[in-house]
């Protein structure tokens, strides 16, 4: 098409945030730091290469990502407890806080609830922030390595991608068939994961991750929460993301517990307030 005259100045209009989020309700990181230093531990569980496993935390709990053996990312799924309907909301949390997340952000929960399901009170990779390709760490922008948009690329039967190991953790843990299962698996947060858009074509990219041994991503669960964690199958994505050549790492979460009355004051959040009449 030819180029309007005006062409620049459209594309010279100044952008506008969407969702000025000023107004968020704020966590008391204050409160949470102090409630973490005299935790104990309560749980762990190994998220082995290439699978994936489930744990839960209650609400008022800590959880803990960590990086044991080597570079490696992970993808984290995050449903109600009590209600599998209730899961995380990566494009609204993108919206909120941007397309990666950090201390001090939150995992809100799809409609008609939205509110935060959990809180990252510490992340070892913050120093990292926005490289020269616009690449950054922890991503709510990607979906998750599946096995449709594989076949659709190459005609691949793949079973040992992201969203089918959270199939089969979940259909585990709660002793339901695989087709009901994958209907609640649902994009993640990418943790660890390094990513970006390509400035020439617009077209989501990944690099190798920057995390090492002994590095982690750490939450305050506000509500009680299943969550399911997969060691992707690329390793630390600096390859083909699902591939069976790539060194994969295992996965360590951790669960803590704040001793009485350390989050005195504390409250779980509400459901959303909206009053669902949709304008009727």
């Amino acid at each position: 098409m030819t180029e309007p005259a005006d062409a620049a100045a459209r594309r010279a209009v100044r952008p506008v945030i969407c969702y000025p989020n000023e107004t968020l309700p704020a966590p008391d990181m204050t409160l949470y730091a102090t409630a973490r230093q005299g935790a104990r531990k309560v749980d762990e569980v190994l998220v082995q290469p290439r699978d994936a496993a489930c744990f839960r935390v209650a609400a008022g709990q800590f959880f803990r990502i960590s990086s044991v053996e080597g570079p490696q990312v992970g993808d984290l799924n995050l449903w109600n407890a009590d209600d599998l309907a209730e899961r995380f909301y990566s494009g609204k949390s993108r919206a909120l806080h941007g397309t990666h997340l950090t201390t001090g952000e939150r995992m809100w929960s799809s409609f008609p609830y939205l509110r935060p399901m959990a809180t990252i009170v510490e992340d070892t990779l913050d120093w990292y922030g926005i490289d020269e390709f616009g690449g950054s760490v922890h991503d709510v922008i990607g979906t998750r390595c599946d096995p449709y948009t594989g076949n659709l690329l190459s005609g691949a039967q793949y079973h040992r991608c992201c969203h089918s190991n959270l199939t089969r953790a979940l259909a585990d843990e709660m002793d339901m068939p695989l087709a009901e299962a994958e209907r609640h698996v649902h994009d993640v947060l990418n943790v660890f994961m390094c990513t970006g858009f390509t400035r020439d074509t617009g077209q989501y990219f990944m690099k190798a991750s920057p995390v090492r041994p002994g590095d982690h991503l750490e939450f305050f669960a506000e509500i009680d929460l299943l969550g399911a964690l997969s060691a992707c199958p690329g390793g630390d994505c600096s390859a083909e993301h699902s591939s069976d050549t790539a060194a994969c790492h295992p996965l360590l979460v951790e669960v803590f517990e704040a001793r009485d009355g350390a989050l005195e004051g504390w409250h779980r959040p509400a459901v959303n307030g909206y009053d669902h009449t949709h304008g009727r």
